[in-house]
């Protein structure tokens, strides 16, 4: 890893969209801006149903987000925001080298260590209050990314 922020994330994998119902969603995508769904799983672990919307021929998504329960991180987002942008995915080669140079340059992390995230990537997420009100998700691809 390099000493520049440049160094740290190799593009913008995805941007979360907190939606009420992923079904519907998913169609306005498809009829609407004419995206096809890359892939679609529910996270438990997350609280979430979510589909990876692939946009044109880039290796960039749309993560359409639907909460699976009222608890979930998501429907408090909805609840306290509305539906909308929730995060922005920054991809990264090696999440637990960046995590610990994120701590280093004193930044909250809301993980001690990764977790697992869409197909099989493993995630973290800096702290808003740290990124300027911005959530920012670190993606390193699993297997199925």
């Amino acid at each position: 890893m390099t000493d520049t922020m440049a160094g740290l994330f190799t593009h913008i994998d995805h941007v979360g969209i907190a939606v009420r119902d992923l079904d519907e969603a998913i169609r306005f995508y498809e009829e609407k801006y004419g995206m096809t769904m890359a892939h679609r799983e529910v996270n438990e672990e997350q609280g979430v149903a979510e589909a990876m919307m692939a946009v044109g021929d880039s290796t960039s998504c749309i993560q359409l987000l639907a909460p699976l329960n009222e608890n979930s991180t998501i429907a408090k987002f909805i609840d306290k925001s509305g539906v909308g942008i929730q995060q922005m995915a920054y991809r990264v080669e090696d999440v637990d080298a960046v995590c610990a140079t994120l701590r280093e340059r004193g930044l909250r992390l809301l993980y001690e260590t990764p977790k697992r995230g869409t197909a099989g990537s493993r995630i973290n997420f800096i702290h808003p209050k740290d990124a300027g009100g911005v959530l920012v998700e670190l993606v390193e691809p699993g297997t199925g990314h």
